[in-house]
């Protein structure tokens, strides 16, 4: 049978029916009942079938076929296929199932490992990167520091020399360094005491426990007197330069300083004086050496601000106070001293001295060559046998902890040793110093106080946290101090220092390089009472002393001259003396 297509009316001018053709009879069975409205292949048609509007039943049928071919709304129907597409969603919208991650399956599907060999490999070559990281890290801090010295124009204050190189002077010697880590010299014989100055109280054992816990307030000892005199002002020393004792003396700061010389990174100066076949070692008055560093080997820099209470300036003076007061506050106070031969040399009748024994010393460098030093210990204790030992007694000082890193009242009891690593990292310099004193003294041990502020801003006020007991030699050892390598270096430049002639010398540590100059200076360099033109007599200003004295004796001739009943005499030797003290 064939298939009848039925008439299908053409359109000359356009797509669709033309307007006048009626809708064929076939279409709907013959009725005319189906309706038609034109459309663009823009419009949107709506619903083509929607088999949820109504229930299923006898009727759905004709609904269905109203409800699809119904387009007399389309705008309506348009907004109701955008509504039903914004609450579109899957029927089924669960997420796919996953496998268990034990079992067969899991077993069969997990990646596969790489063999050993890969890993070690891969191992390997992230140590590789790792050291590379840390290269960079060090060579990074290195370069900051050094641009943070030498930013804005020029060195910073703490790149200067700690004394004015002038012009006339002239350099003798330039020593790296390098060449002292390669001196090694052995003293032949133990030193032997030529004589003991001083005295010295005994150590307070109940300091041995103080902890972070139950720290105990740091006094301040105004009344004590601490000299620190050089080599040529020594009385001692004078006496037993007369007497051709030996040929060189210096005292225990200034060895050690130059012990210790290839630890240092600040500037610091010696004068050296050549006279006749006598060599001298002396610090200048108010020199660096008097001083504690605080910091100094440190990495990051410290301010340069002198008001700054962190500045290397304001520190180096905190630590020196702590470090005296310190040295008292641990001592027994129930008067007991130790005396020697001789009584303190530097202090005067009256005057009341710290707690300090000066041993004057001497080492035989060679068969001429011998040196005389002065050193000091600071207490005296009693060992269970019931032999007497020296000690010395240095603090450690900290300012803040978000500076060096560790808190010391939360890592002294728990991570002593960890705290005590910071400390040789940051203050290396300072520690070899003080082991070094302690050896030149034959102290049988040196006590190390951890003092820290009360509050990171007040530099007034500290608590003493912990004293630790070591025996100089150990702690030597620990701090990888060679006690040869330190007598060569001083042998090195005693050896270098007798070869020139007589006259006035300063060593000079270079500010940045890691080296030590040696100027020749004039004879009157360095002297504070030297002037070219003296003034006249009545204009010059007498000393504070000499004025106390002579108000003194005016006093006493006013007194006596009233007691007497001339009273006109007195008045005028009042009125002097009250002019005396106004000046």
């Amino acid at each position: 049978m064939g298939f009848d297509v039925g008439f299908v009316p053409y359109n000359p001018d356009g797509w669709g029916p033309p307007e006048a053709a009626a809708a064929p009879s076939s279409l709907g069975g013959g009725s005319a009942s189906v309706p038609f409205a034109p459309f663009s292949r823009s419009d949107k048609l709506g619903r083509i079938a929607d088999w949820t509007r109504n229930p299923p039943g006898p009727g759905a049928f004709a609904a269905a076929r109203d409800t699809v071919f119904d387009f007399a709304g389309l705008e309506d129907s348009v907004g109701l296929a955008s509504a039903d597409d914004a609450s579109f969603r899957l029927v089924d919208g669960k997420p796919p199932p996953r496998h268990p991650r034990f079992g067969p399956r899991w077993r069969f599907q997990q990646r596969p490992q790489l063999p050993q060999r890969r890993d070690e490999e891969v191992e390997a070559r992230r140590r590789e990167a790792e050291k590379e990281r840390a290269r960079r890290d060090r060579h990074w801090q290195q370069n900051r520091r050094t641009h943070h010295q030498f930013n804005r124009g020029g060195a910073s204050s703490s790149a200067k020399p700690s004394v004015d190189i002038q012009p006339e002077w002239s350099v003798k010697e330039q020593i790296p360094f390098s060449s002292f880590s390669k001196l090694s010299f052995a003293v032949a014989d133990q030193p032997e005491d030529l004589l003991v100055c001083g005295a010295v109280e005994f150590y307070d054992r109940a300091f041995d426990r103080v902890t972070p816990r139950a720290e105990r307030r740091l006094e301040r000892f105004k009344s004590r007197n601490f000299f620190k005199v050089t080599t040529t002002d020594d009385p001692v020393i004078r006496r037993l330069a007369e007497n051709d004792t030996a040929t060189v003396f210096a005292t225990d700061t200034i060895l050690a300083a130059l012990m210790c010389a290839p630890r240092s990174v600040q500037s610091w100066d010696i004068v050296i004086q050549r006279v006749g076949n006598k060599l001298f070692f002396d610090k200048r008055d108010g020199s660096q050496l008097d001083l504690l560093t605080v910091n100094e080997t440190a990495q990051e820099p410290l301010p340069e601000a002198k008001e700054d209470i962190n500045s290397a300036h304001s520190l180096a003076v905190e630590a020196t106070y702590v470090n005296q007061n310190f040295s008292q506050q641990v001592l027994l106070r129930n008067g007991e001293k130790v005396t020697f031969d001789e009584p303190n040399p530097f202090a005067t009748e009256g005057e009341e001295a710290a707690s300090v024994a000066y041993r004057y010393r001497r080492w035989k460098l060679d068969d001429e060559t011998s040196l005389v030093a002065r050193c000091e210990v600071h207490a005296v204790n009693v060992d269970p046998r019931g032999e007497r030992q020296f000690l010395t007694l240095n603090a450690l000082n900290e300012f803040d902890p978000k500076v060096t890193g560790v808190d010391w009242r939360k890592k002294l009891e728990t991570q002593r040793g960890a705290v005590l690593a910071t400390e040789l990292k940051n203050n290396a310099n300072k520690l070899a110093r003080w082991t070094a004193q302690a050896l030149l003294a034959g102290a049988d041990m040196m006590k190390l106080g951890y003092v820290s502020r009360l509050h990171p801003r007040d530099h007034y006020n500290h608590s003493i946290l912990s004293v630790i007991g070591y025996k100089p030699r150990d702690f030597a050892a620990q701090i990888n101090l060679n006690t040869a390598n330190m007598w060569g270096i001083v042998k090195s430049i005693v050896d270098v220092c007798m070869k020139l002639g007589e006259g006035k010398y300063v060593l000079v540590k270079d500010p940045v390089k890691p080296q030590v100059r040696l100027y020749e200076v004039p004879n009157d360099a360095f002297e504070n009472d030297y002037v070219e033109e003296p003034l006249p007599e009545e204009e010059q200003v007498r000393p504070f002393s000499e004025d106390v004295d002579a108000s003194a004796q005016e006093m006493d001739a006013a007194a006596e001259a009233e007691a007497t009943g001339t009273t006109a005499g007195a008045d005028g030797v009042a009125e002097k003396s009250g002019e005396a003290a106004a000046a």
